[in-house]
């Protein structure tokens, strides 16, 4: 089984009704609070910020572990561990991390880090841990979105393969685009909760991409595979081989069209269609395969390469980027 996650926050507008031929899709409730949050970071030549709220109401209040895996540094991880009174909040500048008390982290990440973060309650008990990010770009666009939590919003996989869906459009002058995937283990509400693990030779997801335009007609692009890893790792070629696969990222662009802020790959090449929605279908699963503790978070961001941006999480439902 395959965990979840979803989380929608809307820069401008969303519609959960899927633009094709079918049913409503409701897109379930994320910002009522969890035990554990997960995103990601970005300081190539951008800002992060992600902002944790404590809204448990116990008065001994909550300790609180981050976690940050830098995608440029094999995926290594970072931690530390702070603490929250009840209905505290507190933003992390993630290029200068300070705990909740004003005291150093003892986290310096190097100028051009990015990748994961994770926030993880001590106790597993409660679920009222709420929490958002905003990536400030040079440029002048920002992205900004909900934290994905993880012990409410999963299903069953036992059955058809999960399909994660997300519509994208040029109005608005839309030029660039990031579609960040997480892929993770050992995520579960035990107690103590799991400590997060991301190995990016082992933990990886690979989908079939497709991507279909606004008369329902399928463009079938390649299965690509989405892990904590670039291509200068030196465990690409090796998670390639595992994977089957001919390219994996942490990150993409949507096609030629709207291609990746930051360079990187494509999830279909060679395709030009300038408003449609992005299907990416379940094709296997690295590390613990058919463990309930696997989890995949996608981001999809789109930007005009200026002062505008907008970014959502993804899920079953089809998600709106409405950039006009």
């Amino acid at each position: 089984m395959i965990r979840i996650l979803v989380l929608i926050l809307f820069f401008t507008t969303l519609s959960t009704v899927n633009i094709f031929a079918g049913t409503l899709q409701d897109i379930p409730e994320t910002d009522s609070g969890d035990f554990q949050l997960a995103g990601f970071f970005d300081l190539r030549d951008r800002e992060s910020f992600i902002q944790i709220t404590n809204t448990d109401s116990d008065p001994s209040g909550r300790t609180i572990h981050i976690q940050l895996f830098d995608v440029n540094n094999l995926c290594n991880e970072n931690n530390f561990f702070d603490n929250y009174t009840p209905n505290d909040t507190h933003v992390y500048n993630i290029r200068d991390i300070i705990t909740n008390d004003g005291n150093p982290s003892g986290v310096v990440l190097p100028s051009n880090a990015y990748g994961v973060f994770f926030a993880t309650y001590l106790d597993a008990d409660p679920v009222g841990m709420i929490g958002n990010l905003r990536i400030e770009d040079n440029n002048g666009y920002e992205y900004r979105t909900n934290l994905n939590g993880t012990g409410e919003n999963n299903r069953d996989q036992d059955s058809d393969p999960p399909v994660w869906t997300f519509n994208y459009n040029t109005l608005g002058g839309v030029t660039l685009s990031d579609v960040i995937g997480i892929h993770v283990n050992n995520i579960g509400n035990t107690s103590p909760p799991a400590e997060v693990i991301i190995n990016p030779a082992e933990e990886w997801i690979k989908v079939d991409v497709d991507i279909y335009d606004l008369n329902e007609t399928p463009f079938s692009c390649r299965d690509v595979v989405f892990a904590c890893i670039n291509e200068e790792s030196p465990r690409l070629e090796e998670l390639l081989e595992d994977a089957g696969a001919s390219v994996a990222s942490f990150e993409y662009g949507i096609n030629e069209v709207v291609p990746s802020s930051k360079g990187a790959e494509l999830l279909c090449p060679g395709n030009v269609i300038t408003e449609g929605l992005v299907s990416l279908v379940f094709e296997d699963l690295g590390g613990s395969e058919g463990s309930p503790k696997d989890s995949f978070v996608v981001f999809a961001g789109l930007n005009n390469g200026n002062g505008r941006g907008s970014m959502d999480s993804v899920w079953y439902s089809s998600t709106v980027i409405d950039f006009d």
